[in-house]
């Protein structure tokens, strides 16, 4: 292994381990039962993570945070999709001003957007803040910029224009062009969209905890709830929280990696 090749994966090395010491220690804080005066815990316990699974209103709060991303994700994938592909294909003169749209988000911070909503929709037939619909509806907004950048660059990546051009000129209709051809392209872009987009919406607490509160408790509304119950059961509730991304991210690159697989010839 030559000398250059050894530098570089000892600075990958030390990247990685700087960014797990956080989650490390929040982990040796979950499990230790008594840490004051050492560098490590002087014992350790799996007590607070029975207590928090024990707790009745965990895993409905987990469960809650799960729906809500995992609807909105499919609902913004299945607007998303085809309107930035007909935009960058039949529209282009219209790029910019989605952009420009897409762009608002990252301009209005969540406290703002959570009120405006909470005016709006409390009262009159359009009745629905503190439910599950108006969360769904805010984070559409909120992940529409991580959407339409992995979805835009993948169809500039794999030159989107001209395989509809060579598809149509083949026979083939556009509809089925974009099915056979471009979707199946762009699956990894739309993997790592959704990964993104699923943690930012899980991680999210401002506008859950405005627009819905108790009503509908999501694990970070549940989170905030607990931390000045115990540290040590706080530090549980981020550990689990970090592995369910995990476990979620795992499995979106398996299956993205499957749908991306080619027969061979």
């Amino acid at each position: 292994m030559r000398e250059g090749n050894v530098r570089h994966y000892l600075v990958v090395a030390a990247i990685v381990l700087f960014l797990l010491l956080p989650l490390i220690g929040t982990l040796l804080y979950a499990l230790a039962t008594n840490w004051q005066t050492t560098i490590l815990p002087e014992s350790y316990s799996l007590s607070w993570f029975i207590k928090l699974f024990a707790d009745p209103r965990f895993l409905p709060s987990l469960c809650r945070s799960c729906l809500v991303s995992g609807i909105t994700i499919l609902v913004n994938l299945a607007v998303m999709i085809p309107a930035i592909f007909i935009v960058h294909v039949y529209l282009p003169r219209w790029d910019r001003l989605l952009q420009a749209v897409i762009t608002i988000p990252f301009a209005i911070p969540g406290v703002i957007l959570a009120v405006g909503l909470i005016s709006i929709y409390s009262k009159g037939p359009v009745a629905i803040a503190g439910t599950i619909w108006i969360l769904i509806g805010a984070y559409f907004v909120v992940i529409l910029p991580f959407m339409y950048w992995a979805i835009k660059n993948s169809l500039n990546a794999i030159n989107a224009v001209v395989l509809m051009e060579a598809a149509e000129t083949m026979g083939a209709p556009a509809w089925k062009a974009f099915l056979m051809v471009i979707l199946p392209n762009i699956l990894k872009g739309v993997t790592h969209a959704a990964m993104i987009s699923f943690s930012i919406l899980l991680g999210e607490f401002v506008i859950a905890n405005i627009l819905a509160g108790g009503s509908y408790e999501t694990v970070q509304v549940f989170l905030y709830g607990r931390m000045k119950e115990s540290g040590h059961l706080s530090s549980a509730i981020v550990v689990v929280y970090y592995l369910l991304i995990f476990i979620v991210s795992a499995v979106l690159i398996l299956l993205g990696g499957y749908l991306n697989k080619r027969p061979e010839t």
